[in-house]
């Protein structure tokens, strides 16, 4: 509920960001992730949590689109993806924080309650910060506040830049003036978007890049990395909750990186590169799981009587071809069995049981470990190192660059309607992945899951070579230009005029 909130909070957003500016968008937001948290944490009722989760949603869809904007529009162009990532590491590092924070609650009493609440605090922090800051100079600028928008320029760029800035910013207002476009509210101003050649092919590449995000797989590694590293062969929760705080920690490494490379090596070329690596892990993954599956203990029938004939899994006891049984058929959903590992070692043929909590207790008794999301394995360490791997290589490239993207390629008057389409298309393509990979994991394993998001992979990254052009360090107005004579990755000569004419300025 919690991500179709932020579908709606996205698209709302664009419509708000471009109404009321980016800095009432922003205290709007706040407002509703501090509603959303006190209504969790006082919660009477499940479905009153749901109510809540839908405000948060609201709250993190507008702040999603608003954030970055904002961030990219109220800072110098030579540092904007650095600035804009810096939203990424916060995201990433705030993630880190809140597993570290939850761990810590999970002692106290009233513990979820506490987890849900706290998250008020930033919310109203962000609200009285927010408060100092000036809304941005380039939407106060298309609202006729030349005035405000010049002072708030002075404080952004040296003095000589300002006046360079300004003709910039006049130019491209006087063009859309002169296209003057159907206002006709939010469903007026998404037709005469679609119609505008610049804005589209920005979309192209905005929503490219967004769905692609979604659709390597990064959010269930994120959500669900407990339970894969127990399909990985982890037993206990303990484990899986440290071996995720890795994997959190290494997003928001990774956006550092990003920081480091987006404007000095350009947007594109990291995230053609991230793809190429995401690729390459998902399909050695799914080996790994592959064989993980293949080599599963198998199942004894003396360890399985061990227990006595009532601990004993029906399924297994029944069935016509109980001697080819492994791990795997024991624990799979048909048969929803638990397996508890052989006393000699954990990777001897082990009992299959019936699931519940007197036969785990028996099993655990006698010193053995029980297995219910995955089996023992002796290659599960290297699913891990492959996971982290995954991770540093989706972070500093598809993680932290579609956000600067979107947040640079919409001509000014379309920039908060264009990012909220594209942060919709993220979304929508989240809750779609998200919902679909526990189901996708019974019926292809876990093996076939990966290879499966590899393909999807593939067609991003070609959808990205054709589609996706390079922003880096250009002004605003020059990706307008770029756009007009329509992008081919394959005419490359446009670009280097582009780079000469920055040397000129930055000298």
């Amino acid at each position: 509920m919690a991500v179709a909130g932020a579908i709606v909070g996205a698209a709302v957003g664009g419509w708000i960001n471009d109404r009321f500016g980016r800095k009432v968008s922003i205290l709007i937001a706040d407002v509703l992730f501090f509603v959303g948290a006190i209504v969790m944490a006082l919660a009477p009722a499940p479905w009153v949590i749901i109510i809540g989760r839908i405000f948060v949603g609201l709250g993190v869809g507008m702040a999603s689109m608003t954030s970055p904007l904002y961030i990219s529009e109220a800072s110098p162009h030579r540092i904007r993806g650095a600035l804009v990532s810096t939203n990424g590491l916060l995201i990433t590092g705030g993630q880190f924080f809140s597993y570290l924070i939850n761990l810590a609650f999970t002692h106290v009493p009233g513990t979820w309650r506490w987890m849900l609440g706290v998250a008020g605090i930033p919310a109203i922090i962000q609200f009285v910060l927010m408060l100092s800051l000036p809304e941005s100079p380039r939407w106060l600028f298309r609202n006729g506040k030349e005035e405000e928008a010049k002072a708030i320029l002075e404080k952004i760029y040296p003095a000589e830049e300002v006046e360079h800035e300004i003709q910039a910013l006049q130019t491209s207002i006087k063009q859309e003036k002169e296209e003057q476009v159907g206002e006709g509210g939010m469903f007026g101003q998404l037709k005469s978007a679609w119609k505008n050649d610049v804005v589209r092919r920005g979309l192209y590449a905005g929503i490219t890049v967004q769905v692609a995000q979604q659709f390597v797989g990064i959010n269930t590694v994120m959500y669900y990395s407990p339970t894969i590293i127990q399909f990985a062969g982890f037993a206990s929760n303990k484990t899986a909750m440290a071996l995720s705080l890795i994997t959190s920690g290494l997003n928001a490494v990774g956006s550092i990186v990003s920081m480091c490379f987006v404007d000095r090596y350009g947007r594109r070329r990291l995230m053609i590169i991230s793809m190429i690596g995401i690729i390459t892990c998902l399909i050695v993954l799914s080996g790994v799981f592959y064989q993980a599956s293949a080599n599963a203990p198998k199942i004894s029938p003396s360890e399985s009587a061990f227990f006595g004939a009532n601990s004993t899994c029906t399924a297994y006891t029944t069935a016509p071809d109980a001697s080819s049984w492994s791990c795997m058929k024991c624990l799979s959903k048909d048969v929803d069995c638990g397996y508890c590992s052989a006393g000699a070692s954990l990777y001897h043929p082990g009992a299959c049981l019936v699931m519940t909590d007197e036969v785990k207790g028996a099993c655990k008794a006698s010193k053995r470990t029980w297995y219910s999301e995955g089996c023992p394995s002796k290659i599960g360490f290297l699913a891990v190192i492959l996971l982290g791997l995954y991770i540093i290589v989706y972070s500093p490239g598809m993680g932290t660059v579609p956000w600067i993207v979107n947040s640079e390629i919409y001509p000014l008057k379309y920039r908060g309607i264009g990012g909220g389409i594209a942060a919709v298309s993220n979304w929508s393509s989240n809750l779609v992945v998200s919902e679909t990979f526990l189901t996708l994991t019974e019926h292809l394993g876990s093996a076939g899951t990966f290879l499966l998001f590899a393909g999807f992979s593939f067609v991003g990254l070609v959808s990205i070579f054709f589609l996706v052009p390079e922003t880096k360090g250009l002004q605003f107005e020059e990706v307008e230009k770029m756009l007009q004579k329509g992008y081919s990755p394959f005419n490359k000569t446009d670009n280097n005029k582009d780079d000469d004419h920055h040397h000129h300025q930055n000298k």
